[in-house]
C-alpha cells in the first residue's frame, strides 16, 4: 500500500495487495446518448483498408434504414472525416461533444474534428490515446444510434486493448488482404479478440481483384483464395471481397464515400443487420 494511499482503490490505478475492488475500465454513455450495437473494425496492420471498410458498413447500414455512427479510433491516423467529405470542426455544449453528420445521416466523432488543423500530429503516448477515445464514447452525445462502428488503429496496442476492454462490443469484422504476410499478422488480431471474449463476425478481404476494364476479366493481383483459406482455418465467415477500384479510391479522396453502391460487403451488411436485431 502506498503511504498516499486514501483507500479509494476505484479512482487508482496502482496494482497493489491491499487492493479492495477490481480495476473497472468500462466507459459509459451519458445518459442522453443511445447506441444500440457496437461492431469494431481491426487489422492486423496498416494499409488494408480498415478505414475503407468502416465506412462502407457505415455508408449501407445507413441504406438500409439503420441510423449508423463512426467513431474513429485511429487518433494518429484519422481519415474517417475526409472520406465523408467532413471539413467543418465538432462543437458542443457545456456537457457533451456533438457528433458531425454525414450527407446521408452517419454520425461521425474523430479527432481531425478537434484539431486546429488536419495536418497537425497527434503526438501523445499510448494512455491519453486510449482515454481519448474512452471520452469519445462517453461525452458525445450519440442520438439514438442502431448502430456504432469503430474505426480502430492497426495492430494490437494499446487503443485496440482499451476499445476490447472498455466498450460494449458485439463483434468485430477483421480486414486483410490476399498477401500471406498480411493473413500471418491479421491472426494475431483474431487470437487477441479470442483472448478477450469478443465474438469474431467475420473477414473482409480488401484489395482481392481487379476487373480489367477492356476484357471484363477478375486479375487476382496478390494471389487467390488466400484470405478464405485463413476464414476456415479461424472458424469464421468471409464476409465480402472488395476490388482494386481506381473509382473506390477516387470516391474517398473526393470525401464521396457515400457514393459507393457495390454489393461487395453485402454479406457483412446482413450480419450487421442480424446483431442489431438481436439486440431489439
Amino acid at each position: 500500500m502506498s503511504e498516499t494511499c486514501n483507500n479509494n482503490c476505484e479512482s487508482c490505478s496502482q496494482d497493489c495487495d491491499s487492493r479492495s475492488a477490481p480495476q473497472d475500465f468500462r466507459a459509459h454513455l451519458n445518459a442522453h446518448s443511445r447506441v444500440g450495437s457496437i461492431i469494431g473494425v481491426v487489422s492486423g496492420k496498416g494499409g488494408v483498408g480498415k478505414s475503407l471498410v468502416t465506412s462502407l458498413l457505415a455508408a449501407g447500414a445507413t441504406r438500409r434504414g439503420l441510423k449508423a455512427a463512426i467513431l474513429d479510433a485511429d487518433i494518429t491516423g484519422p481519415s474517417i472525416p475526409r472520406a465523408f467529405g467532413i471539413t467543418g470542426k465538432a462543437t458542443g455544449t457545456q456537457e457533451y461533444l456533438l457528433p458531425r453528420v454525414s450527407r446521408d445521416g452517419v454520425q461521425i466523432m474523430s479527432i481531425n474534428m478537434l484539431l486546429e488543423s488536419d495536418t497537425d500530429p497527434v503526438v501523445w503516448r499510448g494512455p491519453i490515446l486510449a482515454g481519448t477515445v474512452k471520452q469519445f464514447y462517453s461525452d458525445v452525445l450519440w442520438h439514438d444510434v442502431d448502430v456504432m462502428f469503430i474505426d480502430m488503429p492497426p495492430g494490437t496496442g494499446d487503443v485496440p486493448l482499451t476499445v476490447f476492454q472498455s466498450l460494449p462490443l458485439d463483434g468485430i469484422v477483421v480486414v486483410t488482404s490476399p498477401q500471406e504476410l498480411v493473413g500471418m499478422i491479421v491472426g494475431k488480431a483474431m487470437n487477441m479478440a479470442r483472448m478477450m471474449d469478443i465474438p469474431i463476425l467475420g473477414l473482409v478481404e480488401n484489395m482481392s481483384y481487379f476487373t480489367c476494364p477492356d476484357n471484363g476479366k477478375d486479375y487476382h493481383i496478390f494471389g487467390k483464395g488466400k484470405s478464405a483459406a485463413a476464414a476456415l482455418e479461424y472458424g469464421v465467415p468471409l464476409l465480402g471481397s472488395i476490388p482494386i477500384n481506381p473509382e473506390i479510391a477516387d470516391a474517398c479522396d473526393e470525401g464521396r464515400v457515400e457514393d459507393i453502391t457495390g454489393d461487395w460487403l453485402a454479406p457483412a451488411l446482413d450480419v450487421v443487420e442480424k446483431v442489431v436485431s438481436q439486440k431489439g
